[in-house]
């Protein structure tokens, strides 16, 4: 009894064994068929990028009409003079800045206002704000406005000085506006026109498949970054601006405001 349960045990380990054996080969045998498709796939993928991208700015450029030229040119200007703009209002604004400390550290320690103005740099609005005093200081007598007394009339000249260092120093924010607020929409407007003869062309020739559809409607959504790009510097630039604006102003009025106390106590 226990002999031909023993062999039993050996008839079931010996199938076991042979199904084992068996079993790997197919599996082996598959592996080894789908591994020609894997090395096949460095080829298809050096196939696929060698391919050129018939979309793009250039393409939009080469093969845009006068519109849509016009409309990337447009863009362009709007771009390049909100840099300038941006570049050259920083560099104001910096000297401005300079002139204040030089004021502070020269001009109120001179003995009088003309020879604190000597010491302030030539075609500075400091220099231009104490010149603007002290004419109006000084040519008061013997003239029409000399009905105006003093006070007031030294207060407007002041005023009317600083007044203009204001107006020079937001020229061209306007611009800045201007740009944040329609270059957004002047790349929308060339986008649409771009679908619009992307869309003729495809009905012209008949031929409406996901390749002929999408390459030029993604190529006139070109239009459409292009005005984003050239809108946010300009409005983060105009806030930037502002806010230095303001921290130049104060400067200036509070030397106006000295310059006057100084004028009408009389010591020139």
């Amino acid at each position: 009894m226990s002999l031909m349960k023993l062999m039993r045990s050996s008839l079931a380990a010996m199938m076991v064994a042979l199904v084992a054996a068996f079993g790997t080969q197919p599996a082996l045998a598959q592996a080894d068929t789908a591994a020609p498709p894997a090395a096949t796939a460095p080829a298809d993928a050096t196939e696929h990028e060698a391919v050129d991208n018939p979309y793009g700015l250039q393409a939009l450029w080469q093969q845009g009409d006068f519109v849509a030229k016009g409309t990337l040119i447009i863009l362009v200007i709007m771009s390049m003079g909100s840099w300038y703009i941006i570049f050259t209002k920083l560099y104001e604004q910096r000297s401005m800045m300079k002139s204040a400390r030089e004021s502070a550290e020269a001009f109120w320690k001179a003995n009088s206002v003309k020879a604190g103005v000597t010491a302030l740099e030539e075609g500075s609005a400091f220099r231009y704000i104490a010149e603007s005093g002290i004419k109006a200081s000084d040519h008061h007598e013997g003239t029409m406005v000399e009905s105006i007394d003093k006070h007031t009339w030294v207060t407007m000249s002041v005023e009317r000085a600083v007044g203009n260092i204001q107006g020079r120093l937001t020229d061209g924010l306007a611009f800045l506006a201007t740009v944040g607020s329609t270059a957004p929409f002047v790349g929308l407007f060339g986008t649409v026109w771009g679908i619009y003869n992307a869309l003729v062309r495809i009905g012209i020739s008949g031929q409406a498949s996901i390749d002929k559809v999408a390459g030029p409607v993604g190529e006139a959504l070109i239009m459409t970054a292009i005005g984003l790009a050239v809108a946010v510097p300009a409005v983060m630039g105009y806030n930037w601006l502002i806010r230095r604006n303001k921290a130049v102003l104060d400067q200036v009025r509070s030397f106006s405001a000295d310059l006057h106390n100084v004028l009408i106590a009389g010591k020139r």
